[in-house]
């Protein structure tokens, strides 16, 4: 009877999402919106979560991520900028930092757009990486780790290398930090470091103790602060040349591939399928084990086998949707059949629109949530 009570038990906790009903929404787009029966033991009572999925023929639908604003910083909910850019479908994506400072909306993981780095990885951590082509779009995921350097070729000194520590963020004390155009009109930076104005890898300013140095469209702004101020102006001299190196500092012969092909890449914590197998790598990540365990409203997307893309949100935190622990979610994209996949930014970020709405149901009692970026889903001609 026991081995029957647990059977029972198993069938009843998890439901297979193969048995939802897909619905074509427009030619290589598909939707479901169903309910998931969810239980992590014979004691816990059932509870359901809300799930909407899209199923995109990416020959037929293009991805593309983009930022809030068209910028580096600030937030924008996922419907507006889906609205803004045209868009048939979107889901909030990467996680950012959600505060009062002017530094709101800054990603907090990797962030390329259109072959343009806004934002480093925090190392080790998985990433969706997006090609492009024009008749295909191809997604695949990976651990990705950046290194950035500057070199300073100095009559005095010979070639110089610095150590970047961030790209497009909020400068913190003996940190150098790269601001590109994409990023603001100028650096937003206190007066405590020096501000090194780079054009046609040439210093064509150096301003020190003043801050906010404007950042030039045909170049960048290395920001520099505490002992890395002091080392960069020993030798720092306008007209000396200046060349940013690095850019990649995993040597996975793979994932290096896919971090020179791809158009657009965005980070997310943490790995939830790996080659058709649950493999939730929260530790490798320097994730945390409340975040994985505990029941939220989640955004995920996976890879199917025969290519397709799986767009997916779990509803949470109400009466009516409880949300899923990564476990849950894993399983459940597993049974829709994603052979890849990861999890994306969650809790009250989590939307996904529509045709022209959203379509789930975001958890904030103020509605929608302005997030940092989406994941776009055009309609190829």
């Amino acid at each position: 009877m026991k081995s029957i009570r647990a059977f029972l038990f198993i069938a009843l906790a998890i439901l297979p999402a193969s048995a939802q009903d897909f619905k074509s929404v427009r030619d290589g787009v598909e939707h479901a919106q169903f309910a998931r029966q969810i239980k992590t033991s014979e004691k816990e009572t059932l509870k359901t979560a809300t799930v909407n999925a899209l199923r995109l023929d990416l020959k037929k639908a293009r991805l593309d991520v983009v930022h809030a604003l068209d910028a580096a910083i600030g937030v924008e909910t996922t419907s507006s900028i889906a609205r803004r850019h045209n868009a048939f479908a979107a889901i909030n994506a990467g996680f950012f930092r959600l505060d009062r400072s002017i530094f709101n909306g800054e990603s907090t993981g990797v962030l390329q757009i259109d072959k343009g780095i806004l934002s480093e990885p925090f190392p080790d951590r998985i990433a969706l990486f997006i090609e492009n082509k024009q008749n295909e779009s191809t997604i695949a995921f990976g651990h990705l780790t950046l290194d950035y350097i500057v070199r300073f070729y100095s009559p005095r000194a010979n070639e110089l290398i610095y150590d970047v520590a961030g790209i497009n963020r909020e400068r913190k004390q003996n940190e150098i930090i790269l601001y590109f155009n994409q990023f603001h009109r100028t650096t937003l930076t206190d007066p405590n470091g020096v501000e090194i104005v780079i054009r046609k890898n040439r210093i064509a300013q150096i301003l020190d103790g003043k801050g906010s140095a404007e950042i030039p469209s045909d170049g960048y702004v290395i920001s520099a602060s505490g002992t890395m101020r002091q080392r960069i102006l020993r030798y720092a001299k306008v007209g000396i040349r200046v060349v940013l190196g690095g850019g990649y500092a995993d040597q996975r012969a793979e994932i290096y591939k896919l971090y020179r092909k791809s158009e657009d890449i965005v980070g997310g914590v943490p790995q939830l399928i790996k080659n058709g197998k649950i493999e939730i790598t929260w530790e490798q990540e320097k994730s945390s084990k409340s975040f994985v365990e505990t029941r939220h409203p989640r955004t995920a997307i996976g890879k199917l086998k025969d290519g397709r893309a799986l767009l997916v949100t779990v509803d949470g935190r109400s009466e009516t949707s409880a949300g899923m622990s990564l476990q849950e979610l894993a399983e459940m994209l597993l049974e829709m059949g994603a052979i890849d996949a990861m999890n994306l930014d969650g809790g009250g970020s989590t939307t996904m629109f529509l045709d022209g709405k959203v379509v789930n149901k975001p958890s904030d009692k103020e509605g929608e949530r302005p997030v940092s970026d989406a994941i776009l889903v055009t309609l190829r001609k």
